[in-house]
C-alpha cells in the first residue's frame, strides 16, 4: 500500500493527535529512535519489494512474455480513439 494514500483518510487533526499520544506513551527522546526504526522498517519492505518486481520481470523475459504492457494498452486506446471518432465525425459539430 501507498503510504500517501494512507494520507488521504487521515486529517490534520489526527496526526497530531497520534503524535501527542505516542510523545506521552513514550517521551520526547524515544520518538526520534521509534521514527528512525519505522524509516527502516519501510525502506526495507521497499526494497524487497522492488526485488520481488525485478525477480518477476526477469523470470517472465526468461520465459518469453512481453512485461511491456503499456504498449499494448496504448495501442487499444488509439484503437478506440480512432474507431470514436469514425462513429462521431460526422455527428460532431464544427466551431
Amino acid at each position: 500500500m501507498n503510504p500517501g494514500s494512507i494520507a488521504l483518510f487521515i486529517s490534520g487533526a489526527e496526526i497530531a493527535f497520534i503524535l501527542f499520544i505516542v510523545l506521552m506513551v513514550f517521551g520526547a527522546d524515544k520518538v526520534p529512535e521509534i521514527a528512525r526504526g519505522l524509516g527502516k522498517g519501510m525502506r526495507q519492505i521497499k526494497d524487497a519489494t522492488n526485488d520481488i518486481k525485478t525477480e518477476i520481470t526477469k523470470s517472465a523475459e526468461k520465459q518469453g512474455i512481453d512485461v511491456d504492457i503499456t504498449k499494448d494498452v496504448r495501442s487499444q486506446i488509439d484503437k478506440v480513439k480512432e474507431d470514436v471518432d469514425d462513429i462521431t465525425g460526422p455527428i460532431k459539430r464544427q466551431f
